[in-house]
């Protein structure tokens, strides 16, 4: 289970429940009670201690036709530019931990990763996020690229496709006999 501590007492802790069947760890109304004695058997992970950001990816798959580099830049300025102000409070807040615990600093500024899948170029746009901040990000992150590739006529999205491909046709050979 997952979700913010909201009581904690001689016996157990309450959990107001995050993800589960709802996005991007939002609450889903449910109160999970959890025996104190579960820490000395399970593994906890603890958002709230130490470095309280977390990394989150957000992939956007473009079609093989569309100019991946245009697309690539775009991504990059538009995540930049959504979470300066993140990436610079998360910097203190692991300046501070590195107080705590004995850690390695990592690059903390956002970053697009390019990749190619069967249906398209894929770049994942990863960036410092607030744990409860991360579906308000996506969201604003989403409308953003939506409206920058609406204004650019070679970067469209890819989705599952099937395409037929004649390679005596087709290939860069024939392609470049044809043009001669």
């Amino acid at each position: 289970e997952a979700g913010d501590v909201i009581d904690t007492n001689l016996f157990n802790f309450t959990l107001m429940e995050i993800g589960n069947w709802v996005d991007a760890d939002d609450h889903t109304g449910r109160l999970i009670h959890v025996p104190n004695g579960i820490i000395f058997t399970e593994t906890l992970a603890n958002y709230g201690k130490g470095f309280k950001y977390i990394w989150n990816e957000m992939p956007v798959l473009i079609t093989f036709e569309s100019d991946w580099e245009k697309a690539k830049k775009i991504l990059l300025k538009i995540v930049t530019e959504n979470s300066k102000i993140q990436t610079k409070s998360a910097e203190k807040k692991f300046d501070e931990a590195t107080k705590k615990f004995m850690l390695r600093r990592p690059d903390l500024e956002p970053t697009v990763i390019t990749k190619v899948e069967a249906s398209g170029v894929e770049l994942t746009l990863r960036y410092l996020c607030r744990p409860i901040l991360r579906r308000e990000t996506e969201h604003k992150l989403w409308e953003d690229i939506l409206l920058s590739f609406k204004n650019h006529n070679d970067i469209d999205f890819a989705y599952p496709t099937e395409r037929r491909y004649n390679n005596y046709i087709e290939s860069k050979t024939a392609v470049k006999n044809e043009t001669n």
